[in-house]
């Protein structure tokens, strides 16, 4: 397995917390920079697709 290649959030800004995520086309991962255990949140394209489009949905609404 080939390490993953982190992406930073385009929403970070310098020296906040940030959330990384790191693509394959089996994999979603997801990771929160400030988070001393660097626990690593692992999904599927398709769960990480609905989470997007639930997501702006309720944006939408709001």
């Amino acid at each position: 397995m080939s390490t993953p290649h982190w992406q930073k959030s385009s929403y970070c800004q310098e020296g906040e917390a940030c959330v990384h995520i790191s693509a394959d086309p089996t994999t979603i991962r997801l990771i929160e920079s400030a988070d001393p255990t660097r626990t690593t949140l692992d999904t599927t394209p398709t769960a990480f697709g609905a989470l997007l489009r639930s997501l702006k949905e309720r944006r939408r609404r709001d």
